[in-house]
């Protein structure tokens, strides 16, 4: 546990035992707000350095956009564009930064496969299926039953 979390206990933990000499019901009260909050910072801590990096065809079908939409910089960026036999690499993709690879000429469909890693050197991988046709619907349900549009 780091500092934060430690502190938010032994605070917590004082202030119920003074509430359990006053009520022992604001004593289960407190203990029960306790454990809410250190299990919030807790899940918060394993939440961070993980980066997540987006990728979609620009417009016009002339470049691959890659954004990262995590909360951590990525590194050693590793993209392959499957049917194309196109590699490249890029050092370092910030928080909410986009980078455009331009390619030679309009693609219609392509397969982009990612690696990458964070500050802490752990890989990930993710895989995207990319189409100039297909626009992208954010709220289309996974199992369209009663007509989204």
């Amino acid at each position: 546990m780091d500092k934060t979390t430690t502190g938010v206990l032994v605070a917590g933990i004082i202030l119920t035992v003074i509430l359990f000499l006053i009520n022992i019901y604001l004593a289960g009260i407190a203990f029960i707000l306790l454990v809410v909050i250190v299990m919030s910072l807790m899940i918060m801590q394993d939440t961070t350095f993980l980066p997540r990096v987006d990728a979609r065809l620009r417009e016009d079908a002339k470049a691959i956009v890659l954004t990262n939409a995590g909360n951590s910089p990525a590194l050693k960026i590793h993209v392959a564009l499957v049917p194309m036999n196109i590699e490249y690499d890029i050092a370092s993709l910030a928080v909410d930064e986009s980078h455009e690879y331009h390619l030679s000429s309009m693609i219609a469909e392509v397969k982009a496969v990612i690696t990458y890693s964070n500050g802490k050197g752990q890989p990930f991988s993710d895989s995207h299926k990319l189409s100039a046709s297909e626009e992208f619907e954010p709220l289309k349900p996974m199992f369209p039953t009663f007509g989204w549009k």
